[in-house]
């Protein structure tokens, strides 16, 4: 069969987050269509698409060049995606867990200060979910990886800053690829899984100094975690 747009455009671009293909590597479309075995076009919009997340440009008389990881759309999560299925999974999962250490504090703050009463409940909800599934072993199911992305969707969407509830998709890219990677233990760390209890806890009464603590915390403790796999 062959090869569909979509199976081409991931296959490129994995490779080049992850290293295989490096900066400054130069492509034309013909070796691409030749290596591919696939249509100019099809190959045409797989670049078109890389150019739109800044990873590659294309150039008259040059041809496609990988351009520099510091141009690249970092927070594109089909970017994240194919970062986090490549060989680059250890510096990205580091990645996103330093830039979770920056801004969920702030978030949680602010949740704690703006949500709903409503919202509030939802945390509670979610984090006792999480502890449940978490003291039965069941940490690295599909059931447990729902909701601890509900749980961070909700303390960034109830934030009430647009600038950090746009971090959802990243952060939930970061939760799904630990977990497709097998990497996320069917024990959670204890540490962590109290913290994420007792954020929720705080945020339930309003008190956004413990809100901060305790995320501050679990994405600590996270992020020792994840150097780890480097």
């Amino acid at each position: 069969m062959q090869p569909s747009h979509d199976s081409v455009l991931d296959d490129l671009g994995r490779r080049i987050a992850g290293g295989e293909i490096p900066p400054g590597t130069v492509l034309t479309l013909a070796g691409l269509e030749a290596e591919y075995r696939v249509s100019r076009t099809v190959i045409r919009e797989a670049v078109r698409v890389l150019e739109s997340k800044s990873m590659v440009e294309s150039k008259r008389r040059v041809g496609v060049t990988v351009t520099s990881m510091s141009r690249w759309s970092a927070l594109d999560s089909t970017l994240i995606s194919w970062r986090l299925d490549s060989p680059a999974r250890p510096q990205q999962l580091v990645a996103l867990t330093e830039l979770r250490l920056a801004v969920e504090p702030a978030a949680a703050r602010l949740t704690a200060l703006r949500a709903t009463e409503e919202t509030r409940a939802e945390m509670g909800r979610l984090a006792q979910v999480l502890q449940t599934l978490g003291n039965a072993g069941k940490g690295d199911t599909e059931e447990y990886l729902a909701a601890d992305i509900a749980f961070h969707n909700l303390l960034l969407e109830a934030c009430g800053n647009l600038m950090l509830t746009a971090l959802r998709e990243p952060v939930a890219e970061m939760l799904s690829g630990r977990h497709n990677a097998g990497l996320t233990p069917a024990q959670p760390v204890e540490e962590s899984l109290h913290n994420h209890v007792e954020a929720a806890n705080a945020i339930v009464r309003g008190d956004t100094e413990a809100a901060e603590k305790f995320v501050r915390a679990y994405c600590e403790s996270i992020l020792n975690e994840v150097r780890t796999l480097g």
